[in-house]
């Protein structure tokens, strides 16, 4: 067999960076003092980085980030935001995901919910979990008109296969009665084997109201459902007198906007 044929052979199989790695092999003398052993196991490296390297990218791909470039390490703790630093840190190991925990992240607008929420979930693809994100004034619009058409089972899977859902502008606006069952059976299909990451603009106690009110089954029934399971990260202003949109401090500098 000549290494022509070897190389053919790789790529027909998807081997694309394996072949490339052999080409290099045998073009460089020096590779033929290394161990045949050796080699090979420099070949298979270079392969088993090149389709962990791949599948990451398509988990990131598939998730449909709002902020695709979000950073665990680069969250901004200063710029009076009172963080608890120390729990950011645990749950970017993604022990939440395995113990199926949610994260409650909660602030005011422009606070950097999303920001942290994607970064949360750009760890989870790096542990080569499946991850979706989705605002949820699109999730429920995309389960009602499922329910609509008959398809709601198959769309329903969408946002309940997913290892980590990430629920952005989480009750946002008051929920329907229509879009309140809808949101229970994605809840309940979810609870104890997946992981959800919830952003609000508004605190915990006043989800009851948005979802119908304390008197409502459903509502009791979603809040019974996330609230004992979940870590809480409330994102304050250490001094209200001076707060300051992440959005201003990251956007375009004023004096080049004109």
């Amino acid at each position: 067999m000549t290494n022509q044929s070897t190389i053919d052979k790789l790529i027909e199989m998807h081997m694309t960076p394996m072949a490339d790695a052999f080409r290099v092999q045998k073009d460089d003398p020096s590779m033929k003092e290394v161990p045949f052993e050796g080699r090979f196991g420099m070949l298979v490296d270079t392969e088993y980085t090149a389709r962990k390297n791949n599948r990451l990218k398509r988990l990131i791909r598939k998730s449909e980030f709002e902020q695709p470039d979000a950073s665990i390490a680069d969250i901004d703790y200063g710029h009076n935001r009172k963080l608890n630093r120390t729990l950011i840190e645990r749950l970017a190991t993604c022990e939440y995901i395995t113990e199926y925990r949610n994260i409650f992240i909660t602030g005011a607008t422009s606070s950097g919910k999303t920001y942290m929420a994607c970064a949360f979930g750009m760890e989870a693809c790096k542990h080569y979990y499946t991850v979706k994100y989705v605002r949820m004034p699109d999730l429920l619009i995309d389960l009602k008109s499922a329910k609509d058409a008959g398809r709601f089972t198959d769309v329903l899977k969408k946002y309940t296969n997913p290892t980590l859902l990430i629920l952005d502008e989480w009750l946002l606006l008051k929920l329907s009665e229509d879009d309140a069952p809808n949101l229970l059976e994605l809840i309940h299909k979810r609870r104890e084997h997946s992981s959800t990451i919830f952003c609000s603009q508004f605190k915990e106690e006043g989800w009851y109201n948005k979802l119908g009110g304390k008197d409502s089954p459903l509502s009791d029934a979603i809040m019974d459902r996330i609230s004992y399971d979940s870590y809480k990260i409330v994102i304050e202003s250490i001094n209200p007198d001076k707060d300051i949109s992440m959005r201003e401090v990251y956007g375009l500098d004023p004096k080049l906007a004109q």
